[in-house]
C-alpha cells in the first residue's frame, strides 16, 4: 500500500513510492535533458525537416517493435531489477555518447543508431516502472500515485531536464549528454532502497514466451473499453506527434529563438504540465472524467492550432504550456484507468500491446509530420494538428458514453466482471488484482 492509517486518523506515505518516485525523477531528469539536446545536437548537423522528424520517429520506433517482448519480460523477471538494470545500461550508452561528441565525432546517422538503442532500453525500464505501482499504491490511490509520477515526470523532463539541455548545449555540446548519464545512473542507485521481491507471482514454471504475448492480447481484445482507450491514444498520440516532433524547427526558425532560450520555451512547457498533473486529480472529483477528458484533448487542438498562426515567442511559449497542462491531464486520468482496470499479473503484456500501438504510432506521427513540413511548412503542420486533435475531442465524447458508469467508478465493466480469460499453468492467474491488498513482491 502507498499509505497507512494511524491511531488519530494521521497517515504516513509507504516509502516504496517514495523511492519510485525519486528514481523516476532522475531518471526523467536525465530523458529530459536529452529531449532537449538530441534535437538541438541533430539541428546543429542539419536543418533537413525530414531528418530531424526521422530523428523523432526513432527514438520511439523500438516502443513498436520490441514493447510487446518487453512486457512480457516485465511480467517474468522482478520489475525493481529491470528497472535498475535498464537504468544503469542507459547512463553506460549516454555516456559513451558523451565521450564522441567531445571528440567531434558524431553525425546524424549517429543520432539516429544512439537514439534507437536509448529507446529500445527505455521500453523495459518505462514499463517496469509503470507496473511497480500497483505493488506499492491501493486502488483509492491510483490517481494521486499517477498524478505523482506525471508530476515526477514533467519536473524531470521539462521544468528541469529541458532548460538544463539548452543551456548546458550552449556552453559546450557534451555537457548535457555527461548530465543525462549521471542522472541515469543515480536513479539506478535509488533503486536499491526499495526492498523486496517484485517478481509476478506464479505458481508453476513459467509459460513459453509467446503464449504470454497471446495473453495480453487477447485480455485487451475482449474488452471494448480498452480496445477503445488504446485507439483513442494512439490517435491522440499520432496527432499531436505530428507538430511535437518539429518543436525545435519551430522555435528555432520560426520563432527565432536561440538554443539557450528553447530550453526556457521547454520550461514553460514543464511548468504547464506541473499544473496539469496537479490539477487533474482535483478536476475528477469536480467533473465527469469523461468530461475532463474530452475538454483536455480540445485543450491540446486549440493550443496546437493557435501556434501555427502565432509569431511571438511569448505567446508560442503560453500555448506550449497550455497544450503540455492539456495533455498531461489526460495521462493522469488515462493512467489511472489503465492500472485499476488491469490485473496485475497482466500489467506488463497489456502494457506492451497499449504501447506498442500508442507510443508505435508516435514514429510515424513524426515520420507525416515532417513529410508535411518539407511540402507545406511547419507552421501548416500545427494548424493541421490542431484540427485533427478537435475531431478527436469530439468522437472521445461520443464513444466514452458507453463505458462512463467504468470510468467513474474506475472499476471493470460488468460485463466483463467474471474471471480472467484462461491460462496456461503457471501464468500468475492466482495473483491479486489491482486494489487488492497485496504484500511485496505479489
Amino acid at each position: 500500500m502507498a499509505s497507512a492509517r494511524l491511531p488519530g486518523g494521521h497517515v504516513t506515505t509507504d516509502r516504496r513510492l517514495t523511492w519510485l518516485l525519486g528514481s523516476s525523477a532522475l531518471s526523467n531528469l536525465g530523458d529530459g535533458i536529452g529531449k532537449v539536446a538530441f534535437p538541438l545536437l541533430g539541428a546543429s548537423l542539419t536543418r533537413d525537416p525530414l531528418l530531424i522528424a526521422g530523428l523523432s520517429a526513432t527514438a520511439f520506433l523500438p516502443w513498436l517493435l520490441f514493447a510487446l517482448i518487453s512486457g512480457a519480460l516485465v511480467d517474468r523477471v522482478d520489475r525493481r531489477k529491470a528497472m535498475l538494470l535498464a537504468n544503469t545500461s542507459r547512463a553506460i550508452i549516454v555516456g559513451a555518447l558523451a565521450v564522441l561528441v567531445l571528440l567531434d565525432a558524431t553525425s546524424i546517422w549517429l543520432l539516429y543508431a544512439m537514439a534507437l538503442l536509448i529507446g529500445t532500453v527505455e521500453t523495459i525500464a518505462d514499463s517496469a516502472a509503470q507496473a511497480l505501482i500497483p505493488a506499492v499504491v491501493d486502488k483509492a490511490g491510483l490517481e494521486s500515485a499517477n498524478s505523482k509520477l506525471q508530476s515526477a515526470e514533467i519536473v524531470g523532463q521539462t521544468f528541469l531536464g529541458g532548460p538544463l539541455g539548452g543551456v548546458t548545449f550552449a556552453v559546450f555540446a557534451a555537457l548535457p549528454f555527461l548530465l543525462n548519464s549521471a542522472g541515469f545512473a543515480i536513479a539506478a542507485i535509488l533503486l536499491l532502497a526499495i526492498r523486496g521481491n517484485y517478481r509476478p507471482k506464479t505458481t508453476g514454471p513459467a509459460p513459453k514466451l509467446r503464449v504470454q504475448l497471446a495473453e495480453g492480447v487477447s485480455w485487451v481484445r475482449k474488452r471494448p473499453l480498452m480496445v477503445q482507450l488504446v485507439a483513442f491514444a494512439a490517435a491522440l498520440a499520432l496527432t499531436s506527434e505530428l507538430a511535437q516532433a518539429l518543436l525545435v524547427l519551430y522555435a528555432l526558425e520560426d520563432l527565432g529563438l536561440t538554443s539557450a532560450a528553447f530550453g526556457v520555451f521547454a520550461l514553460v512547457g514543464g511548468a504547464g504540465g506541473l499544473i496539469g498533473a496537479a490539477v487533474a486529480p482535483r478536476l475528477t472529483k469536480l467533473l465527469s472524467r469523461r468530461t475532463v477528458l474530452t475538454a483536455a484533448v480540445a485543450g491540446c487542438a486549440v493550443a496546437f492550432g493557435v501556434m501555427g498562426v502565432v509569431y511571438e515567442p511569448v505567446a508560442g511559449a503560453l500555448l506550449f504550456g497550455v497544450f503540455a497542462a492539456s495533455v498531461v491531464t489526460v495521462n493522469v486520468i488515462i493512467g489511472a484507468l489503465r492500472h485499476a482496470l488491469i490485473p496485475e499479473h497482466l500489467f506488463g503484456r497489456v502494457l506492451g500491446v497499449w504501447r506498442t500501438a500508442v507510443w508505435g504510432a508516435i514514429p510515424l506521427g513524426a515520420l507525416l509530420g515532417g513529410i508535411l513540413a518539407a511540402w507545406l511548412s511547419t507552421r501548416a503542420v500545427f494548424l493541421i494538428s490542431g484540427a485533427l486533435q478537435l475531431g478527436l475531442a469530439g468522437t472521445l465524447w461520443v464513444v466514452l458514453a458507453r463505458h462512463e458508469n467504468s470510468i467513474e467508478t474506475l472499476g471493470e465493466e460488468p460485463a466483463l466482471s467474471g474471471p480472467s480469460p484462461s491460462s496456461s499453468p503457471g501464468s500468475g492467474e492466482s495473483a491479486p488484482a489491482p486494489g487488492e491488498s497485496a504484500p511485496a513482491g505479489a
